[in-house]
């Protein structure tokens, strides 16, 4: 007990509510007074000593359920399944074969009220980032993440589609009714513990996070589990990192710079002696690349993109030249937004004329509007780089188009923060992935900034 109320205290600092040692030793003090036995005399206790300020109740409150909860996943519905009649029976296994090997496994668990065990949990947690979340603010994205790592809502469209299908085989109306109930009811369930999962974990993050500058530690937490406070503190360090890599990139040019040996000039210089070798020629090697870049600034990419452009950007001197576009439900020219003014600027320019959150990604209709417009600036010396998710909302991904767009490119390398297992639902990548010549997982900064280094060094 005593140490769930000290990593209590603990995430209660992480969160921004002052509790100093005093209140602490008052804390521990009132709960050894009022005892454990009553939970609302307990929270009341805890409550009074630890939090000083009105604004802070909420905080408190919050916290306070995801270390003293019952600890117990949600409870399931029943299980009608097992006083079905023959006929329903075969009725049922016959619709469920309509369906593949692991949408039905999953499909009979969740009609059979089996919660997810905790090591699937931890899986779910660690493929959605939720390990580095800190911010209880994050608790509904991590569980929407999770939840499309399950592949939850192909098996929501796959249930409704089996109720369809045995009221079309003549399933009696009220064992319908009743599976129909059962069914949400599990949904639900479901959808409670797995949000559970994803508040106590932030919780349990918020009380392990050090009190000192946790800069390091957030190079590597994923770009979705980042607060507000984090990403400016990344933005500002972007720039450092932008330094960084342009000092290691000019050096690397620098040592490039006398080429490779030039066998056939070489014998033509030295005709003049007779064909011995006097005077070296090599080959003049172009280090510095140009550029398209299609960066996805969508509600899910946006972070990602926006540093991704701030690195570019203030590499200028190290590429040749950079065509960049932005793009949600349709492409536009972004580079000569930052012709005229400083790369934060011009960010913000572009950030505020195509907000986020009003539309959704048309990955499709962006390709036709590049291909339309602007296929010119792609040729043999040209590397394509993408960066987004893949996520094309069952659009038309115009797989033709990238295709085009690749074999012009002299390489392609598409930027993504999602791992391949996380490829599935409304996610276009294992189709535009082997058109790509490299694919790079980029979720979070020091990832990010390793792959714009490889980019440029190829």
């Amino acid at each position: 007990m005593e140490s769930r109320i000290l990593q209590l205290i603990s995430a209660l600092r992480a969160s921004g509510v002052r509790v100093s040692l005093a209140e602490s030793t008052e804390a521990f003090s009132a709960v050894e007074l009022m005892g454990v036995r009553d939970r609302e005399h307990f929270r009341l206790s805890l409550r009074a000593t630890l939090v000083k300020d009105q604004r802070d109740l909420p905080v408190f409150d919050k916290l306070f359920p995801l270390f003293f909860g019952s600890g117990q996943p949600p409870l399931m519905g029943g299980n009608p399944l097992s006083d079905l009649t023959a006929q329903e029976a075969q009725l049922l296994a016959e619709a469920l074969r309509q369906f593949t090997k692991d949408l039905r496994q999953q499909m009979e668990r969740l009609m059979n009220g089996e919660p997810l065990s905790q090591e699937e949990l931890d899986a779910l947690a660690q493929m959605a980032g939720l390990n580095y979340a800190n911010d209880l603010r994050q608790q509904d994205r991590m569980t929407q993440r999770m939840l499309r790592a399950l592949d939850f809502p192909e098996v929501q469209q796959a249930l409704r589609e089996l109720l369809d299908l045995l009221e079309q085989m003549g399933m009696d109306g009220g064992r319908l009714q009743q599976l129909r109930r059962m069914i949400a009811q599990n949904l639900q369930g479901i959808r409670d513990q797995v949000h559970q999962c994803a508040c106590e974990r932030i919780a349990e993050n918020l009380s392990e996070q050090p009190p000192e500058d946790v800069l390091d530690g957030l190079y590597n937490r994923p770009f979705q589990a980042l607060s507000d406070a984090d990403k400016k503190l990344l933005q500002r360090e972007v720039k450092r990192l932008a330094a960084v890599l342009h000092t290691r990139i000019a050096l690397r040019q620098k040592r490039a710079k006398s080429g490779q040996l030039d066998p056939k000039a070489t014998i033509r210089a030295n005709l003049k002696y007779h064909g011995v070798p006097m005077e070296i020629r090599r080959r003049d090697r172009v280090r510095k690349p140009k550029i398209v870049v299609l960066c996805d600034i969508s509600t899910s990419m946006r972070f990602c993109s926006e540093l991704m452009l701030s690195f570019l950007f203030a590499l200028q001197g190290q590429v040749r030249k950079t065509h960049a576009f932005a793009f949600i439900d349709h492409l536009e020219f972004i580079s000569g937004d930052f012709d005229h003014s400083n790369a934060d600027q011009a960010i913000q320019s572009v950030l505020w004329r195509m907000p986020g959150g009003t539309y959704n990604t048309d990955l499709g209709r962006s390709l036709a509007d590049y291909d339309a417009g602007y296929l010119d600036t792609l040729n043999g010396q040209t590397t394509l780089i993408v960066v987004g998710d893949g996520r094309n909302n069952y659009n038309d991904p115009r797989l033709d188009l990238f295709t085009r767009m690749s074999r012009r490119a002299a390489r392609t390398i598409w930027l993504n923060p999602e791992t391949p297992a996380l490829w599935h639902g409304d996610s276009d990548m294992p189709r535009y992935a082997p058109l790509c010549t490299e694919v790079l997982k980029v979720s979070n900064l020091r990832e990010l900034a390793s792959a714009v280094d490889q980019l440029l060094a190829a």
